[in-house]
């Protein structure tokens, strides 16, 4: 039995040429970006396996564009803890170490993402890639949002780069994540899917970086 259509399922997201010209900007983007950003990743990686005393690099299971699960890889920021399994951070969380803060905030965590982006499994601008059980779950209209590889940046993220901060100061960070802030992702990141254009990409990418 044939696989059904992803654009049945997701929405046809984008035209094929603003997702040509997406995906142009995505490789000539990482490329560059990962020729100028290689030594910094090296030494972050150095610096947070020392840290944390594990492998510098973290790796999860995130979901994709049309659902498809891939790994996403960023810089190591947090020490294991058996008595904190959520997957949700706040910025209070013990398991962020002193250093792995500075890699959040200064985004340094981010650069090994550029590796997803040159492979094609994320992109520059986009939904932030959930773990299993948000976005893939989504039905309808808010399924469209998976038509699109995910993002590093995108104005979900920008909305919410307090996040932690704001999951700190409520009693259930966990069910406010879940019924308020990831919906209101999801409404975000839906617009955008509609209203995409490369100059918006850019003005999500100028702001990430220096606001």
């Amino acid at each position: 039995m044939a696989a059904p259509d992803p654009s049945i399922l997701y929405g046809s997201g984008l035209s094929p040429r603003q997702a040509a010209i997406k995906r142009a900007f995505d490789i000539a983007g990482a490329l560059v970006g990962l020729v100028l950003t290689s030594w910094l990743i090296v030494v972050a990686w150095f610096l947070a396996t020392l840290d944390t005393r594990r492998n510098g690099f973290f790796t999860q299971q995130r979901v994709g564009r049309h659902g498809r699960h891939f790994r996403i890889v960023k810089i190591r920021t947090m020490r294991h803890s058996p008595t904190h399994l959520t997957s949700v951070t706040t910025a209070s969380d013990p398991r962020v170490t002193t250093l792995g803060r500075f890699f959040r905030r200064s985004r340094i965590d981010e650069l090994p993402q550029l590796w997803n982006v040159l492979l094609g499994q994320m992109s520059f601008v986009g939904p932030r890639p959930d773990v299993p059980g948000f976005a893939d779950v989504l039905t309808g209209e808010d399924a469209q949002i998976l038509a699109l590889r995910p993002g590093i940046t995108g104005p979900a993220t920008l909305k919410y780069r307090d996040e932690e901060s704001l999951l700190a100061a409520v009693e259930d960070p966990e069910a406010y994540n879940y019924y308020v802030i990831f919906p209101d992702k999801v409404r975000l990141n839906r617009d955008y899917v509609r209203n995409w254009s490369l100059r918006q990409d850019l003005v999500y990418l100028w702001r990430t970086l220096f606001e």
